[in-house]
């Protein structure tokens, strides 16, 4: 991972954070070269004690969070919550949970009760 080409932009939370730096080095590298997100920054979240992304999709201005997680680790509802408030995003966010093998599932987690698109 710190041979990695993008891991100088995630290195200094990694060391801080090392529970959660294979969480953060796999979803960073999957939006920024899989997914092509633009304007793409690691943001600190010290009361999660971890990362979390900010940026834009492909052709669009719109601001999405991303907060990565392993799936051996255990989410609450609370440590939800107060990722969001950390955050300060009320449309919500994306949790990114990744795997050991690097697969990475994203939900979209918001306050209350959301309508699906359709």
């Amino acid at each position: 991972m710190e041979n990695h080409v993008s891991f100088p932009a995630l290195a200094s939370l990694a060391k801080t954070y090392p529970q959660a730096a294979s969480s953060l080095f796999a979803t960073y590298n999957d939006l920024l070269y899989a997914q092509r997100w633009e304007d793409l920054t690691v943001i600190d979240l010290p009361e999660r004690k971890r990362g979390a992304l900010r940026g834009c999709r492909p052709n669009s201005k719109d601001t999405l969070f991303v907060l990565p997680c392993s799936m051996s680790e255990t989410v609450s509802t609370s440590w939800l919550s107060n990722a969001l408030k950390a955050l300060d995003e009320p449309g919500g966010i994306y949790l990114a949970i990744s795997t050991e093998d690097s697969s990475i599932v994203y939900y979209r987690i918001s306050r209350g009760f959301a309508k699906p698109p359709l």
